[in-house]
């Protein structure tokens, strides 16, 4: 069961934002690794500090926090040390919950910001930016769900130095204190005026807000900790996709500096235009041309669908527009809970030029009366006769 953080920074319910920042700052100069080597439960101690410090800080998840205790944090509390609480999955809209920064300069901190990943040990490096592909899908694709493989450029984490920075990697001596913040990876500049006491604090120019100095840099990636490559990942893809949907993979973007944690990879579904389909929702549309006969007399006709040729029985008489459904051959919801029509758009055909014969034999058509246009409320379009007489004239 998770600690009341109140208790974890040694604070009173009521306590005021500088006296938690304090209690924050006595605890994590205690408990910081760099301090405790090889310490796991000063390590564990840290951590919870910065948790705490993540929630009590901000004055919205405090409230909350305050209301409803650690289930009022949800996914975008302090579990896990303010993580963003992005798994995996598809939305509609934007949703991301950056984590604050800690007392450190403003970096991510212990706390890891993006997730824990189990390396406190590195430092604070900064964090990598999220990367954003595109991933074209056809209709079939979307119908039925694929599996993709991607290439991706983007920073990688640095073998040779672990993502250190360092000549050696973790496992090197080539890292001690920052002597210009103490380790703090800040700096503080007090100023006083007629309205009280300014505390203006910055990220330390000499460690960039790490806390601690390299000695020796890694040769392979300069001090940086990373390198530019190539990486392809297989990417799962459920049907009912569609544009503008977006899957999220935590920490597959670019790799931080000096072991920071690696930005989010950002995957926008395109779809690709169909030389058949319509797409409207879960529904597809399709244009069906008939000839006045078959239109008139009825008629049987093979339809394109998504999971093949499809038969389709045309009643007599029917009208240019009329709109026929079949069901349940459009595309599947997202979520499970079904699955689009086709919609077949009729058009009647009219040719352009007649021969005397075929001209003769609607001229005798024309008299009769049943050929005669009958408006009504759901019929506006002209008759077929009014537009072969458009022609000629």
């Amino acid at each position: 069961m998770p600690r009341d953080y109140y208790n974890v920074l040694g604070v009173d319910e009521d306590a005021s934002e500088d006296e938690i920042k304090k209690a924050y700052r006595k605890k994590a100069m205690e408990y910081h690794p760099d301090r405790n080597p090889d310490d796991p439960e000063a390590e564990k101690k840290f951590k919870e500090a910065s948790e705490a410090y993540d929630v009590l800080s901000d004055p919205e998840q405090r409230q909350r926090y305050d209301q409803f205790g650690h289930a009022g944090l949800g996914q975008d509390g302090g579990g896990g040390g303010g993580a963003r609480g992005r798994g995996r999955g598809f939305h509609d809209v934007e949703d991301i919950f950056d984590a604050f920064s800690d007392i450190f300069g403003g970096a991510r901190g212990a706390g890891r910001g993006r997730g824990q990943s189990g390396r406190s040990d590195r430092g604070r490096g900064q964090p990598g930016s999220d990367l954003r592909v595109s991933l074209p899908l056809t209709l079939r694709e979307i119908a039925e769900g694929t599996e993709k493989n991607l290439k991706l450029q983007k920073y990688l984490e640095c073998e040779d130095c672990d993502g250190t920075g360092a000549e050696g990697g973790m496992g090197g001596q080539n890292f001690s204190m920052c002597p210009k913040c103490d380790g703090t990876g800040e700096i503080r500049q007090v100023s006083r005026s007629v309205f009280g006491q300014m505390v203006n604090v910055q990220p330390c120019p000499r460690c960039e807000g790490d806390g601690r100095t390299i000695e020796n840099l890694c040769d392979t990636c300069g001090g940086e900790g990373r390198v530019q490559g190539e990486e392809s990942i297989s990417i799962n893809v459920p049907p009912g996709v569609m544009e503008g949907n977006y899957l999220t993979l935590a920490e597959a973007g670019n790799a931080g500096l000096r072991g920071g944690p690696a930005g989010d990879l950002r995957i926008e579904i395109q779809e690709e235009p169909h030389e058949h389909f319509e797409r409207d929702g879960l529904d597809l549309y399709y244009d069906l041309h008939l000839s006045f006969p078959e239109a008139a007399l009825g008629t049987e006709v093979d339809v394109p669908t998504l999971q093949g040729q499809a038969r389709l029985e045309v009643d007599p008489g029917v009208r240019a527009g009329k709109i026929l459904r079949m069901r349940s051959r459009g595309l599947p919801d997202l979520e499970g809970s079904g699955q689009g029509d086709q919609m077949i758009r009729v058009h009647v055909w009219t040719p352009q030029e007649l021969t005397t014969e075929e001209r003769e034999l609607l001229n005798q058509l024309r008299e009769h009366e049943n050929f005669q246009p009958h408006p009504s409320e759901e019929e506006s379009e002209k008759s077929f006769f009014r537009r072969v007489s458009d022609v000629f004239s």
